[in-house]
């Protein structure tokens, strides 16, 4: 797979034959794909039409139906978010540098959930056929705005000035480091020739690593006791994010023709380039007193665990940097290929067993009182 910042991704074809890759030829499939290498897209069972998508009941794939019920208690709006006192802080503790990291960060989220939205209501939702899958990317999406509408309040709370803010509003399009980012993704929605695999890897790649960086750059103003309301908002999109990226490699896990490893392991290479040039040259973390190296390395940590998640083997094999994330960004990772048990949720919520009772008063679950 390769990709630059001008082109769509395309495929690599071998110099010694001028033979398109037709589903029969052999050779260009073992170079592509593993698994049911010559199964044709439209007959993957998640992707293969079927009027059963139109019904929930009996629920058939049991692991996505539980990760979306554990979505569901873990709803939140943005009204729960308190900022009543970030702007003494914004305006009385943070210094001009720390307003810059934290203005553009929230200009690139603000943009990046309604991306994801993007992906999931022009693609995602309409390709996959499955109906738990589908009550999953309907709840996302409605989570994606939840997020979306939170980074916009906290820019204009944070930004007085009109013509500033109208400028984080318009960050994929003002400010080339986001833009960067935003275009890759983009390319990805548009890119005709990507197969349905190869787009999902790219938007796990786009929520668990494009967003690793920025949401541990909070969490360290966290650690200094600053911006409890968006630290707090911080906490929620993180976990939400990291259940969508769960969520994500649970469904890959479920294809019968994936991309090959290689291919895999090119998407994440280049999503890492850009995020360590993001957070290091573009709008480096030492301006909020962060070490930028340290910060490399916990992005590469953060692939690593991608990685392993989407069956592949390890990269960088990069420690985590960064202890007070350890049980944070990364908690309630699990690996689908071996284990298809998300550990994720902190709400009252019995797991996929409560699927086989009786419709009483057992099956109901309710949230936390806090997160």
């Amino acid at each position: 797979m390769i990709m630059n910042s001008t082109s769509h991704p395309t495929i690599e074809r071998s110099k010694e034959s001028d033979e398109p890759p037709f589903q029969n030829n052999q050779s260009y499939l073992q170079q592509r794909f593993v698994g049911d290498i010559a199964l044709p897209e439209c007959e993957e069972p998640l992707l293969k039409e079927s009027k059963r998508r139109f019904v929930l009941f009996p629920i058939q794939y049991k692991e996505i139906w539980h990760l979306y019920k554990k979505a569901q208690a873990s709803f939140w709006t943005a009204e729960e978010i308190d900022l009543s006192h970030d702007l003494v802080d914004w305006l009385a503790r943070l210094n001009a540098n720390e307003r810059y990291f934290i203005s553009r960060v929230l200009a690139f989220f603000a943009a990046s959930d309604g991306i994801v939205n993007e992906n999931l209501v022009e693609r995602f939702s309409s390709e996959v056929q499955i109906a738990e899958a589908r009550s999953f990317y309907g709840f996302q999406i409605m989570m994606e705005n939840i997020h979306s509408e939170t980074y916009s309040l906290l820019i204009d709370t944070y930004i007085r000035d009109p013509q500033e803010r109208q400028y984080l509003f318009d960050a994929i399009e003002t400010i080339p480091c986001i833009k960067r980012k935003a275009d890759w993704a983009l390319r990805w929605i548009t890119n005709g020739e990507a197969t349905f695999a190869e787009r999902l890897v790219a938007f796990a790649v786009v929520e668990g690593i494009f967003f690793s960086g920025s949401f541990a750059a909070i969490f360290w103003i966290k650690k200094r006791g600053l911006m409890p309301g968006l630290t707090f908002s911080n906490e929620l999109i993180s976990r939400d994010e990291g259940l969508h990226t769960d969520f994500a490699c649970l469904l890959f896990s479920y294809l019968r023709r994936r991309p090959h490893p290689n291919t895999i392991l090119a998407i994440v290479k280049e999503a890492v380039s850009i995020e360590q040039d993001f957070l290091t040259d573009a709008l480096p973390v030492a301006l909020i007193g962060m070490n930028a190296n340290l910060m490399c390395q916990y992005i590469e940590f953060v692939a690593d665990r991608l990685l392993v998640l989407l069956g592949n083997q390890k990269h960088y094999h990069s420690p985590n940097p960064f202890e007070f994330m350890d049980l944070i960004s990364m908690q309630g990772k699990t690996n689908f290929f071996e284990k298809r048990v998300s550990e994720y949720s902190r709400a009252r919520y019995g797991g996929a067993d409560e699927l086989d009772r009786t419709p009483t008063s057992s099956r109901i679950f309710t949230t936390l009182e806090e997160f």
